[in-house]
């Protein structure tokens, strides 16, 4: 019973000790954030870029943990716009791609079906982006509303721009 406390007292104390290390800044992780303001000009580039093609569309701009950021619905623009914006950039930032990229991926390995099911958010439809600065995902852009996902692109790519994203994804 003695070895045994003793046991436990030694490990107890090893634990405490190892818990008890200073945090040292550089063993911190830093990550990229998003600014609110910077994210607000994007998404207004966006449904500029739309307005300007004779479409009425929703963009939405999530963080890097797939929270909404930043919303905007273009006057006329569907309801039904607001949530597939959303789920497009939470499914870009999720998933660390384009979405009309996943989209054909599943059209063509049915066995993959089941990404398009991860969770309610999830949106394979082209006009999602994620938003890469310096190599890291610091979130997603989605566009929902014009007439045909590669009008969505565009206008997200306009974003993309605003924000000096790594990559804009515009088809070449």
């Amino acid at each position: 019973m003695k070895i045994r406390l003793r046991i436990f007292t030694l490990t107890i104390s090893i634990v405490f000790g190892i818990l008890a290390q200073p945090l040292h800044a550089q063993d911190l992780l830093t990550q990229k954030l998003l600014p609110l303001e910077l994210s607000t000009q994007a998404a207004m580039a966006a449904v500029k870029k739309c307005h300007d093609d004779g479409f009425k569309v929703s963009v939405a701009i999530v963080d890097q943990s797939g929270l909404l950021k930043v919303q905007l619905k273009a006057d006329g623009a569907g309801p039904h716009t607001l949530d597939s914006s959303r789920r497009k950039a939470y499914t870009a930032n999720s998933l660390r791609d384009s979405t009309h990229k996943y989209a054909v991926l599943i059209a063509q390995k049915p066995e993959l079906q089941s990404l398009a099911r991860l969770n309610e958010n999830i949106l394979l439809l082209g006009g999602g982006f994620p938003i890469k600065i310096g190599g890291e995902v610091v979130g997603g852009i989605g566009v929902g509303g014009a007439p045909g996902i590669e009008f969505d692109e565009i206008c997200a790519s306009a974003a993309l721009k605003v924000l000096k994203a790594d990559e804009t994804y515009e088809k070449k």
